[in-house]
């Protein structure tokens, strides 16, 4: 079943929207749950919580990419539960990997987020494949430097460096064309 299909599920408030987001991706949003928490019992309620927003969300929300918007509304509730259980001394790489972030990307008001959102888009896909899956690795999946070092062949430091100038070119890209909230 294809992302139209789940997407009209939910339209028809048919309930196997949620069996079939599960099917599809449920292990994508665990994924992303457990890069923020740590926690397995936590991703699964996260999940779980990501079920019940996409019913409260489809209609009158009709998502072009299901797996995008699964994983962002799985991202946001794990924030709101590692904020509201004060976990930030726990996973202080995710704390790391926001402040990283934060110093290039002023946070966005409402009306602002889906023009973000495109410029990150744009950006991202002029990066070179390397700089966008660290960027990516690091600041959406919530990846440790030392991990993205591992998994792509590349020292710490390396990696380092690269985010670094990624965020660079991130804060002159927003700057340039305007955006600052």
């Amino acid at each position: 079943m294809d992302d139209r299909d789940i997407v009209s599920l939910y339209f028809e408030r048919d309930e196997a929207a949620i069996a079939e987001c599960e099917r599809a991706y449920g292990q994508y949003c665990r994924t992303v749950a457990m890069g923020i928490l740590d926690n397995p019992s936590d991703a699964e309620e996260c999940v779980n919580d990501t079920w019940v927003a996409a019913w409260g969300s489809i209609p009158p929300k009709k998502p072009a990419v299901l797996r995008t918007y699964l994983g962002k509304l799985t991202r946001n509730i794990a924030i709101n539960r590692l904020k509201s259980r004060r976990r930030q001394k726990r996973n202080a790489e995710f704390v790391l990997s926001l402040s990283e972030l934060a110093e290039c990307i002023p946070a966005p008001n409402e009306e602002e987020d889906d023009r973000l959102r495109d410029l990150l888009d744009e950006f991202l896909a002029s990066a070179e494949p390397l700089d966008r899956k660290l960027f990516v690795g690091r600041h959406w999946y919530n990846r440790s430097v030392s991990v993205l070092a591992q998994g792509y062949g590349l020292t710490p430091n390396a990696v380092s460096i690269r985010l670094t100038r990624m965020r660079e070119r991130l804060r002159t890209f927003l700057k340039e064309r305007g955006y600052d909230p």
